[in-house]
């Protein structure tokens, strides 16, 4: 089994691998106070930053706004906001990127997004053709919010520069480990993450993938092809025979014919949850062991799972934060 951060005896003096979450909007008042409350409980674990979908078109925009303002007034966790392609003018897409500036939203996750089950590949494709494109219009936006400016050199009474303008925090894009479904190749994939990359994306995040060599293989090729940023595996902990075969149909990704068979022939839900948790652990801790920079976690919106993985693999909130915890509920 893959060493982790807390094995090995004693105490164990490297930094601590980022961990971040990622979560859709709710779709009715009673699931917002429950995603409040699974935020809540993620902040705990002092993820690097929690994304939150936003559906094509802006079909969820105001939720996906009030769900990053909610970590913005209520957390210290650095919201991430989705935007998408599909659905979006360049107009609409300014628009918006504006819109999350102004609310305090400094990073993005940039997605050229799917069209609608059974469509045109192409549908929903106005002006940006490529999450890279996405990347370039979010740089510009940020940089005509804060126009060139003159600043004092210290030491030199009367001489100015121009003063380097803000970025945002980070701008993610997606990568591929097992192979976009419209892609003719891995190379093609890479070829488009390094595009991404050029555009001005600083993290890379994974879909699912469900064997470390899926992740570890690809992030040697990108590396190989000169892609640079951050690659993180995406993981989800899958609890129940119905996800699996939901995510499956969605990413036409394959999962192991022993977990499939698993979690079927298991009747406990318990212990169904069991079976999801301990495989996206191990997962998780042989990617980390494989040179993985972090993870991030698929919760489905719900906190325990991953925070159970979160834990399994050494990286859960620390003594402090634990006993703070448990004194808050006495």
């Amino acid at each position: 089994m893959a060493e982790t951060a807390s094995d090995a005896g004693g105490a164990d003096c490297r930094p601590r691998p980022p961990v971040s979450f990622e979560l859709f909007p709710p779709r009715t008042d009673a699931a917002a106070l429950a995603l409040g409350r699974t935020i809540d409980r993620l902040a705990e674990a002092r993820p690097a930053f929690i994304s939150v979908t936003f559906g094509a078109g802006g079909s969820s925009r105001n939720r996906s706004l009030t769900v990053l303002r909610y970590m913005l007034e209520h957390t210290d966790v650095e919201p991430m906001a989705h935007l998408t392609c599909v659905g979006s003018s360049h107009a609409e897409a300014n628009r918006l990127v504006r819109e999350f500036l102004d609310a305090g939203v400094t990073s993005f996750l940039a997605l050229r997004g799917d069209p609608p089950v059974g469509a045109d590949p192409d549908a929903g494709i106005k002006d940006l053709g490529s999450a890279a494109e996405l990347v370039q219009l979010i740089h510009r936006v940020q940089e005509e919010r804060e126009p060139f400016a003159q600043v004092g050199i210290p030491g030199l009474p009367g001489v100015t520069q121009i003063r380097e303008r803000p970025r945002p925090e980070r701008v993610a894009v997606a990568a591929f480990p097992t192979g976009h479904p419209r892609s003719r190749s891995i190379a093609q994939d890479i070829d488009a993450l390094l595009a991404k990359e050029i555009a001005g994306a600083n993290l890379a995040i994974t879909q699912l993938f469900w064997r470390a060599d899926d992740y570890l293989g690809f992030v040697e090729r990108a590396r190989a092809a000169g892609v640079t940023i951050p690659i993180l595996p995406g993981i989800m902990p899958v609890t129940t025979p119905a996800r699996l075969a939901r995510l499956t149909e969605l990413t036409g990704v394959e999962p192991p014919a022993q977990l499939v068979i698993d979690l079927e022939i298991e009747p406990d839900a318990d212990a169904q949850a069991e079976l999801g948790i301990s495989f996206a652990a191990q997962l998780a801790a042989d990617v980390l062991a494989g040179g993985a920079p972090g993870l991030h976690l698929y919760t489905f919106n719900r906190h325990e799972a991953v925070l159970d993985v979160v834990e399994r693999i050494g990286l859960g909130i620390d003594d402090r934060l634990a006993n703070e915890r448990n004194t808050t509920k006495r």
